[in-house]
């Protein structure tokens, strides 16, 4: 107010309003004289006020009614000039606000006139104007009177005041409405009771409102009335009204000044109760209309519709919905429903323009599209009215695509609009649009099915400007553009989704950011304000669910509609922006659905862009089968084919690429276009900004990608990134150079893709990682089956993905590696490589990555990472392992020291290698533990060295590459060293680590579990180390086994003292035992089969060409190592507790090893048996205090001499147990039981012996080729070892015993040789020589003899068995003992290679055991135990055996031999059985003996032919030596000796006196053979004995007589007998030996006789001589025979019968 108030304005319009009343007065001084008075008065009135008044202004408008007076009055005078110049003061003044109300009313009568005059119209308005826009004076009848001039003003016929009285009418309603809003505004804080206004009212109501109000209210009423053609009520004087101008006052009020309506209900009123009705009547006629429809077919002509009203009205529409949509909510929806209607394809053209314009108007207003989302679609019961718009510009761009439009000026591709929507400048020229007709550029466009649709600039993004609506001068409808609705209408979806996306992310962003405080709140609370924060945090999370529910109700109304509008679109689109627009729209839409959770909208939006990335028939395949979850397994990959290739001119994109799909079979090629790669970038767009909200849908957006970057050949190469790869197979695609430059492009996208993968939450990581699992999963299906080349995207993925994720790599570790782990496993080559390159690369990577907390502080995450390398050793395929085995080389070079915790998984990979996978595998694997074994061993924990050993064993168990096996064993052994050398450190690690592990069994309530548990920990590591030794020590193959057992005993020999003492105990029963047993098995049951070769061209020698003969070796080797630790650590051992049960056991071994049928293993049993049997206790003789007598035990002698001379060496330990003792201060009672235990181990050993003895010269049940006999070393070496082992056991050993070795001396010595070892064992015959064997026995019977000699008297009665034993060996000279059924030829008629088993000659041992008989005998005669068990009666009954064969012993000397013995013995034994005779002790030894002498003198052997007269002559004199025995030894005692003995005696001297020649002697030697001088001797003994004259007892004279009896009867017998053959021969002469004996007996007869005559008559019994004469008859029939010289003995013999031809004398003599 200031301009006009300040005193220059006051003062100058003093001067004006002055000045004008004088130029009034000047023009009125003729014509109008009382409007000239009236202006001086005015003047005098000005002056006087300007005078009297301080508030000048006020004043003035206090009398303004007189002021203006004047110039009413100038203006009544309808003069031109005059009036022009009152109305310029009258505007001056009012424009000073100097008018009064009263001033006002009569100025506008006095305006009212003249426009009634039609008097200068345009000053009229302009002065209405001016008096209504200064103040507010003007009220009621007189602003309603002002505003109907100004409309009347307005249907004149001048155009120029037509138009001005239109603006002028549309200023002065606004003017009306702005009063309100200024009243309000004063009385907005007086705050009115408001009046009740009843549902029925109308004018009456306006009694509330205040004036202002009250005439705009009034005013909006009347163009409410008059635009329905009614009568105005308050616009009084109106004469005509047109509709269009009255809805486009409507439509200004209801734009400019909504809150009027909002605020006062009475408008609010107006608005329901008469402007919306109103608009639905007036849309009727379009509503009604049909395009097309004929008028006949409706019953009254239809009212077409009419452009101006019809585009008005959408305008009112679009302004009540946008304004007052929350008042008009019912009407609303009519309004929408009707919009929606109108895009229908019957409507006109132009109709459905505007209407798609109107719809935009909406679209572009997000917060009015959420109200009617809330309003309707939410609402059960309504119209889904928000759906259906967006449904409805769907259907309707998909009808433009299908009608062809009709008011189209010309159907040409490069018509430009003809309106001034310019859009020339819009039709890029854009080298991927190809040309077409004839070359000229054309605009961007639609193309779908034929129907060609260019795309229009019609509106800028975001603001709807609208070309059709706004055309208000238009009467006719315009022509519409092609292409314009369509235009349009794709703005409108692009606005609607740039709009609803915007305001819903918005929202959502502040929704999460409240609720981020809250939270943060939430978790501190402060006591107090606890309450209310909860409260406001509950009321929060309440406002954002309902929030959240409308915007999903929002996008699930919509989305159907959009994507089915933008799908169509995009696949229509040729333009490079609309496509890149549309894709905008579905990504954002497929963003925002992604952050609602909206899982089945997202997809589909996603789905669409996949589709628009992949070839047109290819998208369908590709994306229903990701939906169908790949469900077929049949697939494979082709590799994929790219060539050069030149754009299909069907297509109205460029083709960019053309490539193999990644199908199930080979199916062509297909094209990629700009298009295609433009919806690629999008959909990699896509993901790398939204890949936290893709969810499940990864899926879709990888699987495209993959079939895109197969299509477009990337391979993967180092790190997961894919690069342009080099053409695989086959004649196929390049790529467009326009792709080529693309393709780095989407390489570095795609890699970018994945490295931002960093920064999605866990959640979604998780859902890209199972995407990148599941299409790997169906890349590994579709490479099943072949081995071309498979997708690999999948695999590099999850590289990339893991890789940029090392942070946070435990959440993902396990899907990842899971999924990885499964690809190792694939058939397909190529498949598995990458999947184990991706899998060693993450690996290798996590380890290396400076991980919070490092690696070193959590050994979890460590473990974790290395656990899948662990994995990988369940896979077969040998590629894989490979790499596994490179990544652990590669890990130990790079961080094998601080593995830490990660050493036994590191390990566990070595170890996991098996024989059967390959050389270079294991010799990869081998190369690994080289390394840790030569690098690693002191950086690794202690606990992880158990492991070593393991793995180490397990290679040397491998047998795919000898020299690994070897190899091995030689880390082992070098392991077993550095346990030696770091001994006290290990062992401190592990007691700690043992103490911890101990605590934390205790704690759980469990035993610490652990092998060999009960020992220490730092044993427990040695006996691993042994035990894998000793697994090794029965490899299959034999070099393992032999290096092996070397390296076992070596480091037990070396380290073993590093042990706990009880320690060995283990060692004893778990390892060395436990390894003997485990040979024996295996030698026992190893294949005989013959080796034929060592592999190449080895040859084997043949004591080692069978499994079993190499097992032998094994056998021998362990049981010697055994024996020898049992040899040098007795000392250790024998504190044991169980020290005699290991002795048991090792006995036992040696036992079975012995028996085996294996002359090595059992030769070398025996050795080992020897080398413990050494182990004696040492001298101790200082030192051991004298042995209780109560206990009785002697103290074993130290080594016999026998033993240290065959063994070499005495073993005299240092630390003696001498010693040992020292340290019990030379107490007694552990002497003592020490003593006993001995004795009780060498009782344990002299068992053993035995059983090894009687098993092993048992001669076999059977007898077959198989057959095994113990060679004769091994029988040696057995016997050999009982005189060392005697000593330790003579004080008790009893008969028994002595029966047992006995059985095992003749056994041993009966075994036969088999006839490929006689050569070298056996003599050749002719030497009398021992084999060892036999040496041996007699040393083991001579050591007992010596021991009975100086024995106890307890011990000699052993004496008789000793003699059994030896007699048993001398029946052998003539009866070589049988060894079973087993056939043995003799030595001298066995051809080597003939005969199985060659007995040996046991001449010379018979013979050495005879004269050990004879020794023995002589030594021993006298002794008790001899005399009591008949020892020289089985002497004699043993030598009657060789004695009878005579010339059939096997050997000549042996019959000799038994002679010389027979007589030195007898000399010994008679006179001591003589001495014994009346106990009766000897009584059975007679008979015997006589029979002996029987059998020997009278052989019934016959000489060898080849007897020479000298040998026979010597052979004659010992029988001549035996019978002189008789005579002197016996006979003259025969009063001591039993008469049947005697008798005996007689009766063979009488027959060797007649009977004695051989019968096989030629004729020439008959002399000689007839052994005369023996029967002489005979004789004459005999006859001694008949007739000696010193009878001196009867019994002497019975012995003589009985002799002579017997001799006497015999001469008959042979007479009688000879004189029967002679006469049945006939002429034929008698066998030679017949006549010899007559010969024979004639001459004993003679002998006889002459004997008798020269006895002393006395002592011949009559009896004998009545038979001497008996004879003669007999010898008389002899007379007749024909041999000469019998003839000759015959007269000899009868010639002494003369001195019996006495004459008979009386019988009366006598």
């Amino acid at each position: 107010m200031s301009g006009t108030s300040s005193p220059e304005a006051v003062k100058k319009l003093l001067e004006n309003m002055q000045g004008d009343l004088r130029g009034l007065s000047l023009e009125c001084r003729k014509k109008f004289p009382p409007v000239k008075e009236a202006a001086e008065s005015g003047i005098i009135k000005v002056k006087t006020i300007a005078a009297r008044n301080t508030d000048i202004l006020a004043a003035l408008k206090e009398n303004s009614s007189e002021v203006v007076q004047p110039f009413l009055m100038g203006c009544g005078t309808k003069e031109p000039k005059i009036t022009q110049l009152c109305l310029a003061a009258i505007q001056r003044l009012m424009s000073h606000e100097v008018v009064s109300e009263a001033a006002a009313g009569n100025i506008i009568n006095m305006l009212w006139q003249l426009m009634e005059n039609s008097l200068e119209e345009l000053k009229l308005l302009q002065t209405v104007l001016v008096l209504l826009t200064t103040n507010t004076v003007v009220h009621d009848e007189a602003l309603s009177k002002a505003i109907v001039l100004c409309f009347r003003l307005h249907f004149t016929k001048d155009n120029i005041t037509n138009n001005t009285a239109a603006a002028t009418v549309r200023q002065v309603v606004t003017v009306v409405f702005e009063r309100v809003v200024a009243e309000d505004e004063r009385y907005k804080d007086i705050v009115d009771q408001p009046v009740a206004v009843q549902g029925n009212s109308n004018r009456r109501s306006v009694s509330t409102l205040k004036p202002c109000a009250k005439d705009a209210y009034m005013l909006f009423q009347d163009l409410c009335q008059l635009v329905n053609a009614d009568a105005p009520y308050w616009l009084v004087g109106m004469t005509e009204m047109t509709r269009t101008f009255g809805l486009e006052l409507l439509e200004s009020v209801l734009n400019d000044f909504p809150q009027v309506f909002l605020q006062h209900q009475e408008f609010s009123f107006l608005l329901k109760e008469r402007v919306c009705p109103l608009v639905i009547k007036l849309f009727s006629p379009n509503i009604k209309f049909r395009q097309g429809s004929s008028t006949s077919s409706s019953p009254a002509p239809v009212e077409k519709p009419y452009f101006p009203i019809c585009m008005r009205l959408l305008r009112v529409v679009s302004v009540l919905i946008k304004q007052f949509y929350s008042l008009l909510v019912t009407e609303c929806e009519i309004f929408l429903s009707l919009l929606v209607k109108f895009l229908d394809a019957d409507k006109p053209q132009w109709l459905r323009a505007v209407a798609v314009e109107s719809i935009h108007r909406l679209c572009v207003q997000p917060q009015l599209l959420r109200s009617f989302c809330q309003s309707y679609d939410m609402k059960q019961h309504s119209t889904k009215v928000f759906r259906d718009i967006v449904n409805a510009l769907g259907s309707f761009i998909q009808s433009l695509f299908l009608v062809p439009s009709t008011g189209n000026a010309s159907a040409t591709p490069n018509q430009t609009g003809s309106n001034a929507s310019g859009n020339t400048g819009s039709a890029q020229t854009n080298p991927g649009v190809l040309g077409m007709g004839g070359g000229a550029t054309v605009l961007p466009a639609f193309e779908y099915r034929g129907t060609w649709i260019p795309i229009l600039n019609v509106t800028v993004q975001g603001s709807a400007k609208a070309t059709y609506l706004e055309m208000l001068d238009k009467v006719e409808p315009p022509t519409i553009p092609e292409g314009y609705a369509m235009s349009v209408a794709f703005h409108c979806l692009l606005d609607l989704v740039r709009g609803i996306t915007t305001m819903i992310e918005g929202e959502l962003g502040e929704a999460e950011a409240i609720s981020q405080t809250a939270t943060e709140t939430t978790s501190l609370p402060v006591q107090s304000s606890e309450q209310q924060d909860l409260q406001s945090v509950s009321d929060q999370s309440e406002k954002e669910l309902v929030s959240r529910a409308v915007w999903e109700e929002m996008v699930n109304a919509c989305w159907c509609g959009l994507l089915a509008a933008l799908s169509l679109l995009l696949d229509a689109s040729t333009d490079e922006a609309a496509t890149e627009n549309i894709l905008k729209a579905e990504l954002t839409m497929a963003a925002l659905c992604g952050r609602l959770g909206l899982v089945t909208s997202r997809d589909a939006f996603i789905t669409a862009i996949c589709k628009g990335s992949l070839p047109p028939h290819y998208a369908l395949t590709v994306l229903n089968s990701t939906t169908a979850a790949l469900s077929s397994k049949a697939y494979s990959i082709q590799g994929q084919n790219v060539q050069m290739i030149s754009p299909s001119s069907e297509s109205h994109q460029q083709v960019v690429a053309v490539g193999q799909p990644l199908a199930l079979q080979p199916q062509g090629t297909v094209m990629l276009t700009s298009k295609n790669i433009q919806c690629m970038r999008t959909l990699l767009n896509l993901a790398h900004c939204h890949g936290a909200v893709l969810g499940t849908s990864w899926q879709l957006v990888l699987a495209t990608l993959q079939h895109l970057v197969w299509i477009l050949g990337l391979k993967p190469g180092v790190g997961g990134a894919l690069k342009p790869g080099r053409a695989v197979e086959g004649p196929s695609t390049v790529l467009t150079t326009a792709v080529m430059t693309d393709l780095p492009v989407i390489s570095s996208i795609l890699s970018r893709l994945f490295e931002s993968s960093q920064y999605l939450d866990d959640v979604s990581l998780h859902h890209l990682i199972n995407a990148l699992c599941s299409l790997s999963l169906e890349a590994m299906d579709m490479a099943y089956g072949n081995n071309k080349e498979p997708s690999l995207f999948a695999v590099a993925k999850l590289l990339e993905t893991g890789l940029v994720n090392m942070h946070r790599i435990e959440i993902l570790w396990r899907p990842l590696t899971g999924h990885l782990l499964e690809v190792c496993q694939h058939p397909n080559s190529r498949m598995r490589e990458w999947g184990a390159e991706a899998l060693t690369s993450l690996i290798k990577a996590g380890l290396t990555f400076s991980h919070d907390p490092p690696l070193s502080q959590n050994q979890r995450l460590q473990l974790l990472l290395l656990n899948p390398l662990k994995e990988l050793s369940n896979i077969s395929h040998p590629d894989i392992r490979i790499k596994q085995l490179e990544c652990v080389l590669q890990i130990l070079q790079s961080q094998g020291d601080s593995l830490g915790p990660g050493w036994p998984l590191v390990l566990g990979v070595m170890g996991a290698i098996r024989s059967d996978q390959g050389e270079s595998l294991i010799r990869t694997a081998f190369q690994c533990l080289q390394l840790v074994v030569t690098d690693f061993l002191p950086t690794m924990p202690c606990t992880c060295l158990q492991i070593v050993v393991e793995v180490a064993g397990s290679f040397g168990l491998h047998n795919q590459e000898l020299n690994i096996s070897l190899t091995s064993i030689g880390l082992l052994w070098n392991i077993s060293d550095y346990f030696f050398q770091r001994g006290e450190i290990i062992e401190k690690e592990l007691n700690k680590e043992e103490a911890v592990l101990q605590k934390q069994a205790e704690e759980k309530g469990v035993m610490l579990n652990r092998p060999f548990h009960p020992a220490p920990p730092f044993d427990c590591l040695w006996l691993c180390l042994y035990a894998k030794l000793g697994e090794l020590c029965v490899d299959p193959r034999p070099a393992v086994r032999k290096s092996a057992g070397q390296t076992l005993f070596s480091t037990i020999g070396a380290h073993g003292t590093l042990l706990q003492h009880s320690t060995w105990h283990t060692v004893i029963w778990k390892v060395l035992f436990h390894l003997l047993d485990r040979v024996r098995e295996s030698s026992t049951t190893a294949d005989k089969e013959k080796i034929e070769s060592g592999g190449g061209n080895i040859l084997i020698h043949h004591s080692r060409d069978t499994a079993e003969k190499q097992w032998a070796e094994t056998w021998v080797l362990t049981l010697a190592g055994v024996a020898r630790i049992f040899n040098t650590r007795r000392y250790l051992l024998q504190p044991l507790g169980d020290f005699s049960q290991a002795w048991d056991v090792l006995l036992d071994h040696i036992q079975s090893a012995a028996l085996s049928k294996n002359n090595e293993v059992s030769l070398a049993a025996l050795k080992s048996f020897q080398e413990i049997l050494q182990i004696v206790s040492p001298a101790r003789d200082s030192e051991k205090p004298d042995t209780p007598p109560a206990l009785n035990v002697s103290v074993p002698v130290v080594v016999g001499t026998t033993t240290a001379t065959s063994l070499g060496r005495s073993f005299m330990r240092t630390d003696s147990i001498g010693e040992r003792l020292g340290r019990y201060n030379g107490s007694e009672p552990p002497v003592i039981t020490d003593e006993i235990e001995d004795l009780n181990l060498w009782w344990a050993a002299w068992n053993s012996w035995y059983r090894i003895g009687s098993e092993s010269t048992r001669p076999p049940i059977t007898c077959d080729k198989l057959t095994f006999i113990p060679s004769q070393p091994f029988l040696t070496a057995l016997i050999q070892i009982f005189p060392a082992l005697y000593q330790h056991i003579k004080t008790g050993f009893s008969m028994d015993d002595l029966q047992k070795l006995g059985v095992i001396l003749h056994g041993a010595v009966s075994v036969p040789i088999s006839s490929d070892a006689s050569p070298f064992i056996l003599p050749s015959y002719t030497e009398a020589v021992l084999t060892s064997l036999q040496e041996a026995v007699l040393t083991a019977l001579d050591v007992l003899q010596k021991a009975i000699c100086v024995g106890s008297e307890s011990m000699q009665i052993m004496y008789p068995a000793i003699f059994d034993q030896l007699l048993a060996f001398v029946e052998f000279s003539c009866k070589p003992p049988q060894y079973g059924q087993l056939e043995t030829k003799h030595i001298a008629n066995a051809k080597y290679n003939q005969a199985e088993w060659v007995a040996l000659n046991y001449v010379p041992f018979a013979e050495r055991s005879l004269e050990v008989v004879v020794d023995l005998y002589q030594k021993t005669a006298c002794h008790k135990a001899v005399v009591t068990e008949k020892v020289l009666q089985n002497i004699i009954k043993t030598l009657r055996i060789p004695l009878s064969l005579k010339y059939s012993c096997p050997s000549e000397s042996t019959w000799k031999l038994a002679v010389s013995s027979l007589l030195k013995v007898l000399s010994i034994g008679l006179p001591v059985a003589r001495q014994h005779a009346s106990s009766g002790k000897f009584d059975s030894m007679w008979p015997e003996l006589a029979n002996t002498f029987e059998d020997f003198l009278f052989t019934k052997s016959t000489p060898p032919d080849n007897l020479s007269i000298q040998e026979f002559q010597k052979n004659e004199s010992i029988d001549v030596e035996v019978v002189q025995l008789i005579s002197t030894e016996i006979l003259p005692y025969a009063n001591f000796i039993p008469k049947e003995f005697v008798g005996q005696i007689m009766t063979m001297l009488n027959k060797g006196s007649i009977h004695s020649q051989s019968s096989s002697f030629t004729e020439a030697e008959i002399d000689i053979r007839m052994r005369e001088e023996f029967s002489k001797v005979c004789f004459e003994t005999l006859l001694q004995f008949s007739f000696s004259n010193k009878v001196t007892t009867p019994q002497e004279g019975y012995i003589s007589r009985m002799a002579l009896s017997v001799l006497l009867k015999r001469s008959q017998d042979v007479l009688h007998r000879y004189i029967e053959d002679e006469r049945l021969s006939g002429k034929c002469p008698l066998p030679r030996q017949q006549v010899t004996e007559i010969i024979f007996v004639l001459k004993a007869v003679s002998t006889l006789i002459d004997s008798l005559k020269k006895t002393q008559p006395e002592n011949v019994d009559a009896n004998t001589w009545a038979q001497v004469i008996a004879l003669y008859p007999t010898l008389v029939e002899c007379i007749t025979c024909s041999s000469s010289e019998v003839c000759s003995a015959l007269k000899e013999a009868l010639v002494p019968f003369k001195d019996f031809m006495q004459p008979p004398a009386s019988k009366f003599c006598y």
